[in-house]
């Protein structure tokens, strides 16, 4: 059972439009749709061709577009496939056709070399509102057989982001079918997983995720925290990290976490200002801080930023604790911190005085025309999102 808007999917190869561009709310059954649209069309009107599939990453485009598709009992009956995955190629057969799908990933400004010199019949860009302007204009001149068309999809952004200014907004004059998407648009989704999803996020990620709206990202990052985020209880056990962001002249913030069975609790802190304490600390002073932090607990690794080389060799060099170089994705990061705070999985101990005084401070940056932070009083906050975005979400895994 398909949707009327999954429908004109489906109908897009064999209309008159070049494009299509789909849009709108997480889990609206955009993607499925798109990669077995596309390929049918491109078993229908070539064969010995290439065609470009693109993911913000090339482990995120295999996970969410080609391990689905392979699943696929209606792909399964009707093609014979073969993943190579080493070369990151999917090769589909039917009778005499056979077409190569070649994935991609656009994660940086460098990634537009790695998909330069390729000649497609086509390309289906998933998560395009991730990626930089200079993979995605690479990829679509790659699409120089007759016949070629491109597929875009994405979950809303800023109004000031590029591919919406210069594909959505101008989608007639580029000859671009445009279908915004809502969760109700997946027949697939019960009534309860919809108010499962709609009960995970708040604020710009509500708007933009629930409601599909291309909307700026303004005022408190975590509108929801309050004192329903706040503890006065400790674990009684639970596995123990540490969570550090690296600063001389700017703050040094260290968080102390236990997560149990029903998630993570900060329950201690260290934090210190070299600028306004007018003193600076020196890496090993920092690193016995480290120590009185992890006092009386097993700690099992710290997570710190991987710009923080020195203090990383630091702590390194005394062999007490096992690091792990934080994933330091800021709006994935951020994302996945407020989905736990509003889970309830995330949990402050009121002795953290600096991280709650943090919470209330850290606001979006309205002047900026992309999603990006005020760079002041987050230094607790950057080190939560370390914490979230690297071992928080190894226990508690939440939607991309």
């Amino acid at each position: 059972m398909i949707s009327p808007q999954q429908k004109k999917i489906l109908a897009f190869p064999y209309s008159k439009y070049d494009a299509i561009i789909c849009d709108g709310a997480v889990r609206s059954g955009k993607t499925s749709l798109m990669m077995w649209a596309f390929v049918d069309w491109a078993m229908r009107e070539f064969s010995g061709q290439r065609f470009g599939i693109c993911g913000k990453t090339v482990d995120s485009a295999s996970k969410n577009i080609i391990v689905p598709f392979l699943s696929m009992s209606l792909a399964k009956e009707r093609y014979t496939m073969r993943w190579r995955r080493a070369d990151k190629v999917l090769e589909v057969r039917r009778g005499a056709v056979t077409n190569y799908f070649e994935v991609f990933g656009g994660k940086d400004e460098s990634s537009f070399a790695l998909i330069q010199g390729r000649t497609l019949a086509g390309v289906l860009l998933d998560e395009v509102a991730l990626m930089p302007r200079s993979f995605v204009e690479q990829a679509l001149t790659r699409c120089s057989v007759d016949g070629a068309k491109l597929w875009f999809s994405c979950n809303p952004d800023s109004p000031q982001h590029w591919f919406y200014l210069e594909w959505i907004k101008r989608h007639k004059e580029r000859n671009a079918l445009y279908l915004h998407f809502e969760m109700t648009d997946n027949p697939g989704l019960s009534q309860k997983t919809l108010e499962r999803y709609q009960s995970m996020f708040t604020g710009v990620f509500y708007d933009r995720y629930i409601r599909g709206l291309w909307v700026v990202a303004e005022g408190l990052v975590y509108p929801h925290f309050g004192e329903q985020c706040i503890t006065d209880e400790e674990p009684s056990a639970g596995r123990y990290y540490i969570s550090v962001d690296y600063g001389t002249l700017n703050p040094f913030s260290a968080g102390l976490w236990c997560v149990t069975k029903s998630g993570a609790t900060r329950i201690r802190e260290y934090y210190h200002s070299g600028k306004g304490t007018k003193f600076q600390k020196t890496d090993e002073e920092y690193y016995q801080e480290l120590l009185v932090l992890a006092e009386g607990y097993n700690v099992e690794y710290v997570v710190i930023d991987p710009s923080a080389a020195s203090f990383i060799t630091t702590v390194f060099r005394h062999g007490a604790f096992r690091v792990v170089k934080a994933n330091n994705d800021v709006l994935d990061g951020i994302r996945r911190t407020a989905v736990y705070l509003k889970s309830g999985r995330l949990k402050v101990h009121r002795r953290c005085r600096d991280t709650i005084r943090e919470f209330g401070l850290y606001r979006w940056d309205e002047d900026s025309t992309v999603d990006k932070v005020i760079k002041e009083d987050d230094h607790a906050m950057d080190d939560i999102r370390y914490f979230c975005n690297t071992i928080l979400v190894r226990h508690f895994p939440v939607m991309r």
